[in-house]
Order: C-alpha cells, then structure tokens, then sequence
C-alpha cells in the first residue's frame, strides 16, 4: 500500500487570465450619441498556499500535476466590471517550501496557520473604453485586453515542524519513545529502518501544557552522501527547535556513535550545529546504577549534557520531559 506521507510534489502552475475591457457605448432613449460605457475586465484568479496545522502530507497535491486559476470575465456596457476570477487557495502542512522547478530558485514557506504565500498574481484585467474618454476623445471606440496569467513549474517540499526532533541510528529506540510519551502509533520492529515516514506526536507535560516529538528515520554513517534512506529525511531535521540525540546504552561506542550522528548533520547543513541537542542514553534499564556511575565517568563532557533513559521501564521520562521543556522555554525566551 502506498504511503500516506508525501513530502515532495512538482505541479506546474497558471494564474487566470485577466478579462477584457469593453467597447459599448450608452443606449439609452431619446440620447441618440451616448458616451462610452464600455466596462473594464475582471481580475485573474491567484495562486495562493495557504498553512494548516490539520495537515501533515502533501499528499492531496500529489496527483494534481496542473492547477489553474478561474480566468477573469471580460467587462460589459453600463460601464459594468467582470467578475474577478476565482483564487485557487491551497491548503498545505506548516513548513512547506516552494522552488522554481526550472531555476531552483526559493520562493518562500508557509510557517504559521493562516499564513498565505501567493505564488502567482492573477492578470490584470483590461480597460474599458469609458476609462480612456478624454475632453479630447470623448468617444474611444478602444479597449485594452486582459494580461495573461502567469505559469510556473514549482517545487514543493515538507520539512516537519516539531519542537523536539529525535536523532539516532534505526533501533536506537526512537518510535518507541515517542509511542510511550505521547499518543502517536508508531511502527516498531527489530530492524533496520522501521521508520519509512516521519511520525509526529504530542507530549503532555505539566499544567496541560504539550510538546511536539517528530521521530525521524533512522540515519546511518553516509547518510549525507546518498547512503541507505540518504538525505531523504535529514531536511525534517531543520525545523526542529530541539535535538534530541539517541544512542543505545549498549552501543560498542556511545560517544562515537553520537559523533557519527553529529557529523552527519553538519555535513547536510552546519547551521544545524546551532540548534539546542540533549542525548538520551537509551535502554539504560539493562544496565545497574554502578555500571552506569562508570559509565558516566568515562564519557565525562564528550557528549555535553546527556541522562539516562528507559522507556519500556519508564526511567528518567518526567525529568527527559521537565529538560525538554526547559530547553524549549529557554530558546522562546518565555512562557510557551
């Protein structure tokens, strides 16, 4: 069965067509030289997205490959404007950007509810002959035409939007974590790349106050080269204000390995070295206090700040959750 998750679409674009102006002139009883009346045409309609938190895929655009907007109708007599053409408004996820296809160049993203990028103007509609009467020509028997739509062949892309993004190898307990402290339903399995899909859930947190936990699959060392799921979901990683990294307690080296996810992220995109990262040792439930004292000791500062963690035992999840939500509050420099 095909996924649901679709976080990269191409669709080529038209704007409407402006409508024409008019060439009409006052018809009315016992005035046999009436003036021009001729009216102007009606605006084009735009291509417009629009954000919505409802959404999470870009899969209802996925098999629209053309979007046109209405074309706007052309003026009439009694200096009457066409009507201006529809706008084709498009709902899409919160972190969605757009690309010329052809230059590559940005064109904007949609970041917030509501927020509307217009992508293409709709043609100006054309003049009627009553807008060019003059004390010098006071019957034009002229008008100007629409303006055509605009095309464009566009690029769209999702990078997830979450709070907390998690970073780990496959099977470093990722889905599992994110299944126990939130609502979400991830698939979990014993093997790699369970994950084919970003999967998002929120956290409860104290005062009914939540969080957004996005689980991205799973990297591997290369994975900023092509190698395995490649930089397929790495662009998820960009959007999130906090990293939380995950390494299995009983990784052959959890300070290389967290180097390895480290590196691999700087080689994509170094700005994401600037982003707020805690690790999370995982699956810290096979191993006793002592080992762990030892444990600690020898990683030492290597890492930066890192705990302990189970989530099939529940260990150290309310203190993960109260750091977590520390991090956050220090980077919106508030109440959040």
């Amino acid at each position: 069965m095909a996924s649901t998750f679709v976080d990269h679409v191409k669709i080529y674009f038209t704007s409407g067509k402006g409508g024409n102006g008019a060439v009409a002139w006052r018809k009315e009883p016992y005035v046999p030289q009436g003036g021009p009346d001729g009216g102007d045409g009606g605006h084009g309609g735009s291509i417009i997205l629009k954000g919505s938190h409802h959404l999470w895929t870009l899969l209802d655009l996925k098999y629209r490959k053309f979007i046109k907007a209405e074309n706007g109708q052309n003026g009439s007599g009694a200096k009457k404007t066409g009507k201006t053409g529809q706008d084709e408004i498009l709902e899409v996820p919160l972190g969605t950007s757009v690309k010329d296809a052809e230059t590559g160049e940005f064109l904007g993203e949609v970041l917030e509810e509501g927020q509307e990028l217009k992508l293409l103007p709709g043609g100006a509609g054309g003049k009627g002959n009553w807008a060019f009467r003059s004390p010098s020509n006071q019957a034009p028997d002229y008008a100007k035409p629409g303006k055509p739509g605009k095309e464009l062949v566009a690029i769209l892309e999702l990078k997830v939007l979450a709070d907390v993004g998690l970073v780990g190898f496959p099977n470093a307990g990722k889905s599992t974590l994110l299944s126990v402290l939130s609502e979400a339903k991830p698939k979990i399995g014993d093997y790699p790349f369970t994950t084919l899909i970003p999967n998002l859930g929120y956290v409860r947190y104290r005062d009914n106050r939540s969080f957004v936990m996005a689980d991205i699959p799973g990297i591997i060392e290369g994975a900023s080269e092509g190698k395995g799921l490649g930089i397929r979901f790495l662009r998820h990683i960009e959007r999130n204000s906090v990293l939380l990294f995950m390494v299995p307690v009983d990784s052959d080296d959890i300070v290389k390995e967290y180097e390895i996810l480290l590196n691999e992220l700087e080689k994509y995109n170094p700005e994401l070295l600037a982003t707020p990262r805690l690790v999370a040792i995982t699956k810290s439930d096979i191993i006793d206090e002592e080992l762990e004292a030892e444990m600690s000791a020898e990683i030492g500062d290597q890492m930066g700040e890192y705990m302990f963690i189970s989530a099939v035992a529940q260990k150290g999840l309310q203190e993960l959750k109260d750091r977590l939500w520390g991090i956050l509050h220090e980077e919106a420099g508030g109440e959040r």
